[in-house]
């Protein structure tokens, strides 16, 4: 993402983070049924034949069309230099809870969907790119607004995922709810282009870093996500708990989000 940012004028950074996001919410709705459909077929080593053919394609695509970038003056010193900085850690930890709330609900919402929506097995896959279909949209959407309003973005997002992700309690009892509810926690995605681009403004020169460390807060959200969601199960509350669990971590991550804004202004008084 910081690669496809760095090839754009700054008011579009936003739109070229999301387009690259849009590339794993396509893989959500494609590649996911096609890799287990070959998997399926021609047995499980037909999917990996075919990822590694894939990626060989990429690297040659990559090497054959994007443009050299050399970061001037680049240095470890220089990039770990970000983990000092409040802004970039709250940053992270918004990415870390609040994206959070998606997975805990993405994880168990097969078991969901069959032991409370009373669906097949079968149509959990529709389900799911109904899902990936949400995503898509929330790419878009994403990144055309923050590259218009970031920190409104932010925190209209956030609570918009506290609601739709909480809503999934009630609504999966339904299967034409759930489905639409389902497409409406994949927009929570439209986070990630505000994200990124909120961590290029705070992360000041060590802009390598920062990136990557924000795809390992979305990895943490993907495992704290999961984890409280099924504490919650084993617990005895229920399939629908995760979504209690995924209301509360997009209220966290809002926490940490407002906490950040609020130190953004304090610093901007001070100056």
């Amino acid at each position: 993402m910081l690669f496809a940012a760095s090839m754009v004028e700054p008011s579009r950074r936003g739109q070229a983070a999301a387009n690259v996001l849009l590339g794993l919410s396509i893989a959500n709705v494609v590649g996911v049924p096609a890799a287990t459909w070959l998997g399926q077929t021609f047995g499980w080593r037909a999917t990996f034949i075919s990822v590694a053919a894939l990626a060989a394609l990429t690297i040659a695509l990559v090497r054959a069309w994007t443009p050299e970038v050399s970061p001037t003056g680049a240095s470890p010193a220089r990039e770990l230099g970000a983990l000092k900085k409040p802004q970039v850690l709250l940053t992270l930890g918004v990415a870390a809870v609040g994206f959070g709330g998606i997975f805990a609900v993405y994880s168990y919402v097969v078991p969901t969907l069959v032991e409370v929506t009373r669906l097949p097995a079968s149509a959990a896959p529709v389900m799911l790119a109904v899902l990936g279909c949400g995503m898509i949209a929330g790419n878009i959407a994403g990144g055309r607004l923050a590259d218009k309003a970031l920190k409104a973005t932010m925190v209209g997002v956030l609570i918009y995922s506290a609601l739709v992700i909480g809503a999934f309690v009630f609504t999966s009892v339904n299967a034409y709810a759930a489905a639409l509810n389902l497409f409406l926690i994949g927009g929570c995605i439209a986070m990630g282009p505000a994200l990124q681009t909120r961590l290029m403004d705070v992360a000041g020169d060590a802009q390598t870093l920062a990136a990557t460390l924000n795809h390992s807060a979305f990895n943490i959200a993907n495992a704290l996500g999961a984890w409280l969601g099924g504490l919650a199960v084993a617990a005895g509350f229920g399939w629908t708990a995760p979504g209690w669990v995924g209301f509360l971590l997009a209220l966290g991550g809002l926490a940490l989000l407002l906490t950040s804004l609020a130190l953004d202004r304090r610093e901007r008084a001070a100056a």
